[in-house]
Parts: structure tokens; sequence; C-alpha cells
């Protein structure tokens, strides 16, 4: 396979994987990959994953490419945060639910960090279609809910207010009902009045 038939195939793919190549041409040998990356024409991003050089980087790439190099996982806590600008977009990272182990895979693009959750509590995120793929990302409520579950020292005024919750956003996306059906598969009551107080909080602040 030349690059330019590589290039043509994948023009629209935010990421390369080996396995996708191999399904085009079942008897690709790696070492063009090593050969085009030394020439500048691919980045490696992790092991057999890699993205065009000149390729944009943009969110809804990067939620891809987070997506597919640790699976399965969805794109949430303070990333979806920014995203659904709920919180300022002054986010270390991509930040994911994974039901794997917790990890931070640094690659040229960035750091995409990983949180575990129990697979019960792999929910409440929808597929974003772009281009000619999708990414997975957790609802608003999923989002904030994830947050508050693996930050348990979030716990009072002054932490909520450390959070700069955007009210007028807040007030927009965030479904009071379908914040409480979640919280509830949740089934941890120290969590449940967290979230009931961070709730009143908001509610205070708006007046």
């Amino acid at each position: 396979m030349k690059f330019l038939d590589l290039k043509n195939h994948f023009r629209d793919s935010a990421i390369l994987s080996i396995s996708d190549i191999r399904k085009i041409e079942p008897g690709f040998d790696v070492r063009r990959l090593v050969e085009w990356q030394k020439k500048g024409y691919v980045k490696k991003i992790i092991r057999n994953f890699y993205v065009f050089s000149d390729q944009e980087t943009t969110e809804p790439s990067l939620f891809i490419i987070a997506n597919t190099i640790y699976q399965p996982s969805y794109i949430s806590f303070e990333m979806a945060l920014a995203h659904y600008q709920l919180i300022p977009e002054s986010v270390y990272g991509i930040t994911s639910a994974a039901t794997k182990k917790t990890t931070t895979l640094k690659t040229p693009l960035g750091n995409f960090i990983y949180r575990s959750l129990k697979p019960e509590l792999f929910f409440g995120y929808v597929p974003i279609p772009f281009q000619n793929q999708r990414y997975l990302i957790a609802e608003p409520e999923k989002a904030l809910l994830d947050f508050f579950y693996l930050n348990p020292t979030v716990l009072n005024d002054d932490d909520f207010a450390g959070l700069r919750i955007n009210q007028d956003e807040f007030s927009a996306k965030i479904n009071q009902e379908k914040l409480e059906k979640y919280l509830a598969v949740f089934d941890i009551l120290t969590l449940k009045k967290r979230v009931l107080k961070f709730m009143e909080f908001i509610r205070h602040a708006d007046i």
C-alpha cells in the first residue's frame, strides 16, 4: 500500500489503527508505518494507533481518539462539563470514564485520563456523529454525577463555589428529573446528600 492510498482511504478518520488498515490490506507490513513516521507523514499516538501529521486537532477528533485508544470509555468528568460550558475550559487532559482500571495515557496530542467506574455505572452517555465517525460523551447530568462520585472531597459550599459553575448554562442544560433518576442508580446515600446539597447551593446562588 502506498501512503497516498492510505491517506485517501482514511482521509476523514480521526485516528488510524493497524487493525483498520489490515481490514483493507490483510498483509500490511507495520514497518511501513515506522517508515512513514520517520518521514513525518504520520504520528504515533500509542502502540498500534496513529494519526496523520497534517491532521487538524479538534475537540471532536480528540474525543474520538480518547474513545478509541482505551475501550470501552466515554468522555466525562471535567472535560464533559467544560464541553457543555458548565465549567470554565481550563481542563488538564481529556477525561473519560472507563470500566477498566484508572490510567493516564500520555501522547503527542496531550494526556488522556481514564477513571474507572463500576460496570453498572457505565451508562448515561450518547453517541455524537462527526464526519464518518462518532464519539461517546456523558450527558450533562451524568457527567456531573460521575464527577461527584469520584471526587468525594467536593462536599461544601466553598468547594461548590470553586467549581465556578456557569449558572445560566446549568439551568438550561441540567434536567432535574433525569439527574435524580441517574442519582438513584448510584444508590449511595452520601453521594445523594452531596449532590442535593450542591443543587441547593445552585438554587441559592441563582437568587
